[in-house]
This record gives C-alpha cells, sequence and structure tokens, in this order.
C-alpha cells in the first residue's frame, strides 16, 4: 500500500492542477487520495475512513455506492451511455424532465439540460437576456446580483457571482451589474438587528430595482443561503419580498438553486420556505445525487414562447453542450427522486435539523472565536474570528480554517472550509451518530486551533 501511494503521490504532483488550489503549497504536502466511497465516509488509498462531512463538495445526497443508484446506472449502460440532445431526444431525459417539472415551483414547465451549475447559470442569463431582446425590450441588456455573491466561474457567472478573491484577475472580462446588499452587509457588518437588516435590505433593492426597471433582464439570487460566497443566510421573508419587487417591475426573477436544491435548506427547494416561484431556476449538485455531472435550468412557458418562429427569424436558442442531457445522468437523477419520494428523505431530516440547530446555538456561539452561526438546515456555516466583539478576522496567513479541517481529517472527518468559515453540508441521509460524531469533531477541533 505505501508503494502504491507513493507511486501516485508523485503522479499527481507531476501532472495534476487542483481546482481552487495553490499547487505550489499542495505539491510540499502529502496529498489524501480517495480509492472508493461505502455509505457516508469515504476511504484512502491506505485504507483510513472518513466521514464525509461536506458531502464531497455538497452533491452527495443518499451516500456513496448507494444500490438504488448503482442499479440505475447499469441498467441504462446496458441500453445507451450516450446520445446526442442536438435534434435527437431520448428516454431518460425525457422522463426526467416531466418528474423535475412535477416537483419544481408552480409556473415552470421547460427543461435545459447542462453539466455543471455554473452553466445552468451561464443559460439562465443567456435566456433571460434574449427573451428580453426578442419581446422587443432591447434595453433590457443588464443584470442585477448579490453582494459577495457566488454562482460559478464561467465569464456570465463570474460578472454576477463576483469574488475579489476568486476573480480579480478576470475582472477585465467581466460585464458590470448591479449589486444589492442582502441583509448579512446589515446585520453582521453594520451590526443592526435582524429585521431591521431585513428591512433596510428590502428597502434598498426597492429603491435600486425600481430605479433601474427599464435597463434590467433580471435578477439573480441563491434563495435563503448564499453558499460558496460565505455562508451568509437570509432571514425569512427576503426571497419573497425580492420576487414582489421584481414582479412589479417587471423583471424576471432566476434563482440559482445548485446549493441549496435537492433537500439542502430541508425542502427540496429552498425557495418552498418562501412559497415563491421564480421565472427561471437553476439546478445542479444534487440532481444526481452526486454521481454524475448534470445540471438543468427550468424556465416558464412564457419565456419559452418567445423564442418560437419560422427557422428563418432565427430565434432559437443557440446553446449547447455535447453531453447535454446525458442518458447516464438523467438515469441517475430519475432514481435520485424516486429515492426522495420512496425513503421519506425530506420528513426523516427534520430531527437531525433540530438537532443541528440545538448544537450549534448551545456550543458554538459561545465559544470565544466563533463570530457567527449561519444555518437552514443541512447548510451551516461557522465562522471563526479573531476578536469576536470586533469582528475581526484572523490574518489571511494563519490559514486558521485550513487548520481545524487538517485536525478534524486526523479525526476521520473531512470538511471544507471557505476561510475561515467551517462549512458543515452533511449527506441527507447521515445517521444520528454520524451527525454527532462530525458536530463533536468540529466542535473539539475549533477549540483546539483557536484557544492554543
Amino acid at each position: 500500500m505505501t508503494a502504491n501511494y507513493e507511486d501516485l503521490k508523485q503522479l499527481d504532483h507531476t501532472h495534476l492542477w487542483h481546482p481552487f488550489t495553490q499547487m505550489q503549497e499542495w505539491m510540499g504536502e502529502d496529498p489524501l487520495i480517495i480509492e472508493r466511497g461505502e455509505g457516508h465516509y469515504l476511504i484512502d488509498v491506505q485504507g483510513r475512513r472518513y466521514l464525509d462531512g461536506v458531502s464531497s463538495l455538497w452533491c452527495n445526497v443518499h451516500g456513496h455506492r448507494k444500490p438504488e443508484l448503482d442499479e440505475a446506472l447499469k441498467r441504462q449502460i446496458g441500453r445507451l451511455a450516450h446520445s446526442t440532445f442536438l435534434g435527437l431526444s431520448h428516454v431518460p431525459g425525457i422522463e426526467l424532465s416531466h418528474k423535475l417539472i412535477e416537483i419544481a415551483p408552480p409556473g415552470l414547465t421547460r427543461v435545459f439540460y447542462s453539466d455543471s451549475g455554473a452553466t445552468a447559470v451561464e443559460i439562465a442569463l443567456k435566456m433571460a437576456f434574449q427573451y428580453w431582446q426578442l419581446k422587443g425590450e432591447k434595453e433590457r441588456t443588464r443584470f442585477a446580483s448579490l453582494a459577495e455573491a457566488y454562482h460559478g466561474d464561467t465569464i456570465g457567472a463570474m460578472s454576477v457571482g463576483y469574488s475579489e478573491t476568486f476573480h480579480h484577475f478576470h475582472r477585465p472580462l467581466l460585464f458590470p451589474v448591479i449589486r444589492l446588499n442582502p441583509p448579512h452587509i446589515f446585520r453582521y457588518l453594520r451590526r443592526m438587528d435582524e429585521q431591521e437588516a431585513l428591512k433596510s435590505a428590502i428597502r434598498e433593492a426597492e429603491e435600486t430595482l425600481s430605479r433601474e426597471r427599464r435597463s434590467l433582464a433580471a435578477l439573480i439570487m441563491e434563495p435563503l443561503m448564499q453558499g460558496a460566497a460565505g455562508m451568509w443566510s437570509q432571514p425569512p421573508g427576503y426571497v419573497k419580498a425580492l420576487k414582489g419587487i421584481c414582479r412589479k417591475n417587471r423583471i424576471l426573477f432566476i434563482l440559482d438553486e445548485v446549493a441549496t436544491g435537492f433537500g439542502r435548506t430541508g425542502k427540496m427547494f429552498a425557495c418552498e420556505h418562501e412559497s415563491v416561484s421564480p421565472d427561471i431556476l437553476c439546478l445542479a449538485k444534487g440532481i444526481s445525487g452526486g454521481y454524475l455531472p448534470l445540471a438543468a435550468t427550468l424556465a416558464t412557458e412564457e419565456i419559452f414562447s418567445a423564442f418560437l418562429g419560422e427557422y428563418q427569424e432565427f430565434k432559437s436558442f443557440f446553446h449547447g453542450h455535447t453531453y447535454t442531457g446525458n442518458p447516464l445522468g438523467c438515469a441517475v437523477a430519475l432514481a435520485n427522486l424516486e429515492l426522495f419520494k420512496r425513503q421519506k428523505i425530506l420528513e426523516k431530516m427534520r430531527p437531525k435539523i433540530l438537532y443541528l440547530i440545538k448544537r450549534l446555538e448551545e456550543d458554538f456561539l459561545s465559544l470565544p472565536h466563533v463570530g457567527d452561526v449561519r444555518q437552514w438546515g443541512f447548510m451551516v456555516g461557522i465562522e471563526l474570528v479573531e476578536n469576536k466583539a470586533a469582528l475581526k478576522a484572523y490574518p489571511s496567513a494563519r490559514r486558521v480554517g485550513r487548520q481545524v479541517i487538517r485536525e478534524a481529517r486526523k479525526k476521520g472527518v473531512i470538511i471544507r472550509p471557505l476561510g475561515d468559515v467551517i462549512v458543515l453540508m452533511p449527506p441527507l441521509t447521515i445517521a444520528d451518530g454520524e451527525l454527532k460524531t462530525l458536530v463533536d469533531v468540529v466542535y473539539d477541533c475549533i477549540r483546539q486551533v483557536t484557544e492554543s
């Protein structure tokens, strides 16, 4: 095993370029190399087991090697691995579209497939832009989004979800976007209470969107929880208010539920908490249970109908990928949705969500270096700070978040931070004892690192 590990390590360090990773640092360390998965655990090439505390980057739903999902893949491989969706269709792609519309917020009727969250967002932006051009309102060319948002790493997604840390080198490539300050800006940074922060955020959105209504094609936002931006939560009422403002000003409302969708917040889609239906909905990550890259952008019939016309009018939506609607991904996504229904996944999450709320409030909020705790369902962000009273961040060179995850790894738990925000995003089917282990280990590691 040791020789095999060393060979793999050398090959990795010689040939690979890992995402969101400083490779100089990576090549000076011993990498964790995963060989297989089992239930809610990942197992490395040396046989060590790790609880998957971030669902393999927020996409694993039912654990690894789920028999029903494995079988769905095997059955589909025996029929068809891939066929183009350009000018053809196939059975799992058709059936999945029907199931998605059945569970989607009311009013969404059309499904456009892609392969990742960023491309689902890119498609939504292009749809919204072209919709207004086809409707003859050609001045509607701009987009609004939330400050400190993150929507992916393609050019359009970077533009609406700009992060100075991630994207500053590419700023000249990006188009300008109108930014709205979400409630956490007023609560966390300006020290307002939650209700006043909510009112201030809605007031600002009303003023900005009304003023810019004739130039705006759409507002895009993550509902309830801004994920990769730092796990920033929104209080109840914010999503509903923004939808109302958009409707009043005839601005399309796009919800990016790449991270929040498929049960992460305790409902199938986060917007259900607010009884809100968007004009366009972006889905990915949990859509295939964490098995294969698949995404979908759902739209209303009103938007779809604007693209209909004679061939020579060239009103078609000219967008697509080689693997659009891949049959393997669609087949496993169908099995994933069936598991949600048959195993009552959302219902079984409720007591675990209550357990998380209790532990976070009772244990973590009182820690001297925990500045804030944000949660919606199984989405948790624990922000570590050097000075709690002043909410003063640690110097980035201290790598405090990274120290915590490395200590957790020694205790058999895999988590991944966003800077100094410790993220917990376990599989939805995590057992009670496993959830307790995850929370206990993270608590102990935060204390160990911040109090040393």
